[in-house]
C-alpha cells in the first residue's frame, strides 16, 4: 500500500462527469494515484478518455465530482501558486520578446518584478537553451523553441508540481522528439514533480517513471507502469529491447483491450 502521507498529489476514488443531469454518463471514474517527489508520471489512452480533465482536477481548474484530489495533503479547491501549467500551446503574448513573456506571469499577478526576477529569467532562458533568443518576439521563434519558452514560463515561479498537457501535440515528430530530450535535460537541472498528458505512447515511455493508462471513456485505471529504463535516457533508449517491449505493452491495453496482456 502507498503511503499517502508522502505523496506530492493524491486522487482517492476520482471521478467527473460535465452534464449535471443524474443519469449523465461519467468522464472517468475511480482514478487512484499517488505521485511522489520528483517523480515524472506521464498519462496515455484513447482521445476523450479523460486525460486532460484529470491533469485539470489537480491545477484545481475543475473539482471532482466523485473522490477526491489533494495536494501536499490538501483538497484541491482552486488553483495554486506551487502548481505550474503548460498547455498544448505556448501561447506567448505576440507584443512581448521572449524575456517578458517568460516575466508576464508576475507581472500579471503583482504588477511588476524585480531585478532578482529578471536574473531568474535569464537563468531558466540559458538553462533551456534561449539565451540569444531572449530579446526575439515570438513569430521569430520555431515552435519548439516557443515551447520551450512556455517550460520555462511556468517554471519561473518554481513551483513545486509542473501539470503538462499535451505541450508537444502540435510540432513535428522530429521537433516533438528533440525537445522531449530538451525537457528531460530541462527537468535534470530543475527537478519537478510531472504530470504529463500525451498521446504518444513512445513520448511516455522515453520520459516517464510511470504511466498511467487509462480505459476509454469512462476513464479508468487499466495499468500503472513503472518505466524501469535507466536515465539519463537517450537516442539509444529508443532502441533498446525494453523501450519496445513496455511500448507494446501499452500499445496492447489501449489498442486491445480485451485481449490479456
Amino acid at each position: 500500500m502507498s503511503d499517502k502521507k508522502n505523496s506530492f498529489v493524491t486522487m482517492q476514488g476520482v471521478g467527473h462527469k460535465f452534464d449535471p443531469n443524474p443519469d449523465a454518463p461519467m468522464v472517468v471514474e475511480g482514478i487512484d494515484l499517488d505521485i511522489y517527489r520528483h517523480q515524472f508520471v506521464a498519462v496515455v489512452g484513447p482521445s476523450g478518455c479523460g486525460k486532460s480533465t484529470l491533469l485539470r482536477m489537480v491545477a484545481g481548474l475543475l473539482i471532482p465530482c466523485a473522490g477526491e484530489v489533494s495536494v501536499f495533503n490538501k483538497q484541491v479547491t482552486e488553483p495554486r501558486d506551487d502548481v505550474g501549467i503548460v498547455f498544448q500551446k505556448a501561447n506567448l503574448l505576440p507584443w512581448l520578446n521572449v524575456r517578458k513573456n517568460v516575466l508576464f506571469p508576475l507581472k500579471h499577478k503583482y504588477g511588476f518584478y524585480s531585478s532578482n526576477d529578471e536574473e531568474r529569467a535569464n537563468e531558466l532562458l540559458e538553462m533551456a537553451g534561449l539565451t540569444q533568443f531572449a530579446d526575439k518576439m515570438p513569430d521569430e521563434l520555431s515552435g519548439g523553441m516557443q515551447q520551450r519558452v512556455g517550460i520555462v514560463r511556468a517554471l519561473l515561479l518554481n513551483p513545486d508540481i509542473l501539470l503538462m498537457d499535451e505541450p508537444f501535440s502540435a510540432l513535428d515528430a522530429l521537433t516533438r522528439e528533440q525537445i522531449g530530450f530538451d525537457l528531460l535535460d530541462i527537468w535534470k537541472k530543475n527537478p519537478k514533480t510531472v504530470l504529463f498528458i500525451t498521446h504518444s505512447i513512445s513520448e511516455a515511455v522515453l520520459l516517464s517513471d510511470r504511466i498511467l493508462v487509462m480505459s476509454k471513456r469512462p476513464g479508468t485505471v487499466l495499468d500503472l507502469i513503472d518505466v524501469d529504463l535507466p536515465r539519463p535516457r537517450s537516442s539509444k533508449t529508443i532502441n533498446s529491447p525494453r523501450f519496445a517491449e513496455l511500448t507494446d505493452l501499452i500499445r496492447g491495453y489501449i489498442y486491445e483491450p480485451n485481449v490479456p496482456a
